[in-house]
């Protein structure tokens, strides 16, 4: 199949964002609507080593979205990959919106809801990266922008999207600092969830048993690491 890249396609394309690494787009692909990503390359490396890094980061992404699928985690369907432009093309997930802002709108309208609401979605966040590092995959960018949700008010779907920084085969350590990104980032957008990341952590013992000790063992000691750094300046 070959790639939908003409001319038409071009001037359809809706810019959405740019990262560090790659920008995003919204486009169809062959009548149906879609994201795109396209890595690009950067001045500062050398051509060749720019091009194989690039083909190396893009297969990365791919492998980790298609696991995920496999291991029963919801990611967008992928359409088509093209390697001579460092781009994929996937599902645009229609109707939905990012953790963050749902967590936002919560406690903005009802604090008190807010935690009713927002346990039992702590609990399926938990078991999705449970089930991730038990498959041996690390997100790398573990943020509430970076998950989706859809579905009906009171059975919502979590997509997890953007695994630019993903790699696979992760040790207990590169877990730990997995789960601490996600602390961080949760503690620092979303003020008072620290007993929605404790929720988190409940499921995500049940959902990977085998290293579960372990990997909390390595995010404590990232923990101690990052207040050290906080304290030195």
């Amino acid at each position: 199949m070959a790639a939908p890249m003409d001319t038409e396609n071009e001037m359809e394309r809706e810019f959405l964002k740019q990262g560090a690494e790659a920008k995003v787009y919204r486009e169809n692909f062959y009548g149906r609507p879609c994201i795109s990503k396209q890595r690009f390359s950067k001045a500062y490396r050398h051509q060749i080593l720019d091009k194989s890094l690039t083909l190396q980061r893009l297969k990365s992404e791919i492998r980790a979205m298609n696991k995920c699928r496999n291991l029963g985690i919801t990611v967008p369907v992928l359409y088509f990959v093209d390697p001579q432009t460092s781009t994929f093309y996937m599902e645009e997930i229609t109707n939905s919106q990012t953790v963050r802002d749902y967590i936002v709108d919560l406690q903005k309208n009802d604090p008190e809801l807010a935690i009713k609401k927002l346990t039992p979605l702590a609990g399926k966040l938990g078991s999705i990266l449970g089930k991730m590092h038990s498959g041996k995959i690390i997100h790398g960018d573990l943020t509430t922008s970076n998950m989706l949700l859809r579905g009906d008010p009171e059975n919502l779907d979590i997509v997890m999207i953007d695994f630019g920084l993903s790699f696979a085969e992760g040790l207990p350590e590169d877990k730990g600092v997995d789960l601490y990104v996600f602390e961080r980032a949760l503690l620092s957008t979303h003020p008072n969830t620290e007993d929605l990341f404790t929720e988190v952590m409940e499921a995500y013992k049940k959902a990977n048993v085998k290293e579960a000790n372990d990997v909390i063992s390595k995010l404590d000691e990232v923990r101690m690491r990052g207040r050290k750094r906080t304290m030195v300046g």
